[in-house]
């Protein structure tokens, strides 16, 4: 029987590619300072819940937000990043004093909690861009759920590699009771929420996720229920 755990997602702060409104995707832009202040806020809210474990994608702007918020929390216990894949680095990081260890939070990069890829628009301001295809397009290649941008991903796509690598390496901890905090992106939250609320496709490509905010769900008996913060 699964025991009660807590989720807290969140879409990282304002990046500088946010500020300047550019297509970001897989390019690794650090946060503005107004995402600095968003992190800092959101430290705040989560700071009474414990967390057992971090998540967070492989882009800067999500690690940054999960550091930043977790400077703020009551526990004072210190994030250490892992390495997922079994080589050295895996190897050489590892913490041989329980005593240390269990002070420590682990963090766990995963490219399959990155962004969506933009491709051929990565880089493109987004008001341009409308300009240039027509506002019709763009909205397609940003809002609808099965349609890319030039070699880019759909969120249909997204949700492909999203939403498997939840199932498998982060929903066995929730399973086990353990708190977990993941810090991503706009559209590989949006696929895990799809999951959780059971969205439709449609419903999905509605969903609006503001940077820096945490979302927060309890999960029992296999079961989800997304709260308010407590």
């Amino acid at each position: 029987m699964s025991k009660k755990a807590t989720l807290i997602m969140m879409r990282h702060g304002q990046s500088e590619w946010n500020k300047h409104n550019l297509f970001t995707g897989w390019v690794d832009i650090p946060l503005s300072q107004k995402g600095i202040e968003e992190a800092i806020t959101a430290g705040e809210k989560i700071a009474h819940i414990p967390i057992d474990y971090i998540f967070t994608s492989t882009l800067f702007r999500a690690q940054m937000t999960a550091m930043i918020s977790m400077a703020y929390h009551q526990s004072k216990r210190v994030p250490y990043f892992i390495e997922p894949e079994k080589n050295k680095p895996e190897e050489w990081s590892q913490i041989h004093d329980e005593s240390v260890k269990k002070d420590c939070i682990p963090v766990v990069k995963a490219w399959q909690l990155n962004e969506r890829m933009y491709g051929d628009l990565q880089g493109l301001n987004k008001q341009k861009t409308i300009e240039k295809f027509g506002k019709e397009q763009v909205q397609k290649w940003r809002r609808s759920f099965e349609t890319p941008p030039p070699e880019g991903e759909s969120l249909a796509m997204t949700a492909e590699r999203t939403i498997p690598y939840f199932k498998e390496y982060i929903l066995p901890i929730l399973q086990e009771g353990k708190n977990v905090f993941i810090a991503a992106h706009g559209n590989s939250l949006r696929s895990i929420v799809m999951y959780l609320d059971d969205l439709s496709k449609e419903q999905v490509v509605e969903l609006e996720l503001a940077t820096g905010e945490p979302l927060f769900y309890t999960f029992i008996h296999n079961t989800w229920k997304k709260n308010d913060i407590s």
